[in-house]
């Protein structure tokens, strides 16, 4: 669902940029207001594990494509939908920085699609409700599951909405928007059986975890679990990555069969050729491999791709989504305590 420069105009880009800037600092402000030191760790390796599952795309049998999990509603019910969001703008921004996935251009877009409605819709509105407050492996299930593809078509449907709102490509508003919402309810049902997982997992070995956003805990379940997430998401980047799907993804395939093409042309614009040579020069494992394979790789793909730069992009890219995160709780604490004095 990662969006690229070329399907948005610098209006929409910017405004939805303003936008998540805007949620942005709103959350970082509630996380501030609800300081908790112990989620700070957590924080860090559940962006690292996310970032990394992102990376291994799964086949959508039948129809030629793939997917991969967004990972937002996880984060809102690991540490809350303030730092959720934070962390997950946080794996966005490593991408399309060092990654060249997703546009800088798109960078507001992807935030709010993948961010905003698995985090603020999604969680506190239909999981949260249908899990209740003392869940069972059942509600859990249930609501992992209705949350998850709720908030993958949302997303799905802002894309659409963005782009035919931009106007400077040829993608007609119904025939996008039929292509992209069932490939991207297949996409929420895998979402949602891994997001249940996950949570399940947590809640039979460490249930204090969750209880973390609401009531101040130690941290030894804190940190146990985090060592499980970051051992997973090491794993997950380092090794499992070599099994990605080579089928394009959900967005690639719906303009695929709208347009014919899987990618536009950005268009002769100031602000696509500017934001385009930055990302150039700050990319610096495109795709997730080395700059000089990158180009002879997307023409040829084998399976599985078993490829050193691809483990080392799993590997820093999580740390870097490791370092950010923690970074922005460490803010949050120093904020914190310098308004205590």
């Amino acid at each position: 669902m990662h969006m690229a420069d070329a399907l948005l105009s610098p209006a929409v880009g910017g405004t939805m940029g303003a936008v998540s800037a805007a949620l942005l600092a709103g959350s970082c402000r509630k996380i501030r207001a609800e300081f908790q030191e112990t989620k700070i760790p957590l924080m860090g390796v559940a962006g690292a594990f996310v970032f990394a599952a992102q990376m291994i795309n799964f086949t959508i049998p039948a129809t030629g494509s793939s997917g991969h999990i967004v990972g937002g509603l996880l984060l809102a019910i690991l540490l809350g939908p303030w730092a959720g969001f934070v962390v997950m703008a946080s794996i966005l921004v490593i991408q399309a920085l060092f990654f060249a996935d997703g546009g800088l251009l798109a960078l507001g877009c992807n935030i709010f699609n993948m961010g905003f409605w698995t985090c603020f819709v999604a969680y506190p509105l239909i999981y949260q409700p249908l899990a209740g407050k003392t869940p069972s492996r059942k509600r859990v299930f249930r609501a992992s599951l209705l949350a998850a593809v709720a908030g993958i078509e949302l997303g799905a449907f802002s894309v659409v909405l963005e782009t035919v709102f931009s106007g400077i490509s040829e993608l007609p508003f119904v025939m996008f928007l039929l292509a992209m919402l069932p490939i991207h309810l297949a996409v929420g049902i895998v979402e949602g059986l891994a997001t249940a997982a996950v949570i399940m997992f947590v809640l039979q070995h460490k249930p204090e975890v969750l209880l973390a956003q609401e009531t101040t805990v130690s941290q030894q379940p804190i940190r146990k679990t985090a060592v499980v997430l970051l051992t997973a998401a090491l794993l997950l980047g380092g090794v499992a990555s070599w099994f990605a799907s080579t089928h394009p993804d959900g967005l690639e395939w719906s303009m695929f069969r709208v347009s014919g093409k899987e990618a536009l042309e950005p268009p002769e614009k100031a602000v696509h050729t500017t934001l385009s040579q930055i990302q150039d020069k700050t990319a610096l494992l495109p795709d997730y491999t080395f700059k000089n394979t990158a180009e002879t790789e997307s023409s040829g793909q084998s399976w599985p791709s078993v490829n050193i730069g691809t483990s080392i992009s799993g590997i820093l890219g999580g740390l870097l989504v490791l370092a950010l995160a923690i970074g922005a709780g460490a803010a949050a604490k120093f904020v914190c305590r310098k308004n205590q004095t």
